[in-house]
């Protein structure tokens, strides 16, 4: 609704259980979002254009992209400070991981230079497989200090949580997946 210019982000907004934490949830439209932002003017700046309003108000504003490189990550790229890279534990998307990184080179040139890159994070992580552990490894030679030390473990409540329509923190804080969000949420604000 946002994207579409029905809604300004401060109406589209929601509270949640958590008052610290408010939400500007998607719907089922922003399938169509991208088609139709294809034809307007000025389409990749759409999102930091509505942004602009309460980009004063929060500490933070999280926005999760689809794992695609299309207009709408493209908006959020375009009207984010910086961005954090959620990479599986998998070799194909250690192939993406390229186009993500050439496509945020296109974004510093043309839209935003001061884009700034937080980290790249290892999810999906299952100890027992050996691909996960390659993947870790490959990833930590080549990028180094990109790569932050918190690691998303494959968790069965973290896979649950939405299901119940609860943030991990809510539904199980005791569980692996809701301690590594946590670690990594510590390792994020430490660096501000």
């Amino acid at each position: 609704q946002v994207l579409g210019s029905q809604k300004s982000v401060p109406e589209a907004t929601h509270p949640t259980s958590l008052d610290f934490l408010k939400i500007v949830p998607a719907t089922r439209d922003l399938a169509g979002a991208e088609i139709e932002l294809v034809g307007l003017i000025g389409r990749e700046n759409i999102l930091k254009e509505a942004l602009l309003e309460v980009d004063n108000l929060y500490d933070f504003i999280l926005i999760d992209c689809p794992p695609s490189l299309g207009l709408l990550t493209i908006n959020a790229l375009t009207a984010a400070h910086s961005y954090l890279i959620p990479l599986q534990c998998e070799y194909y998307a250690m192939e993406g991981l390229s186009k993500l990184i050439h496509t945020v080179k296109l974004i510093r040139q043309r839209l935003n230079p001061n884009l700034k890159q937080e980290g790249i994070l290892l999810t999906m992580f299952d100890k027992r497989n050996n691909l996960c552990h390659q993947v870790a490894h490959e990833v930590r030679s080549h990028f180094k200090k990109d790569v932050f030390e918190s690691v998303i473990p494959r968790n069965v409540r973290l896979s649950e949580c939405p299901s119940h329509g609860k943030p991990i923190i809510l539904y199980d804080i005791g569980s692996a997946g809701a301690e590594s969000y946590l670690q990594l949420a510590q390792e994020i604000i430490g660096r501000y």
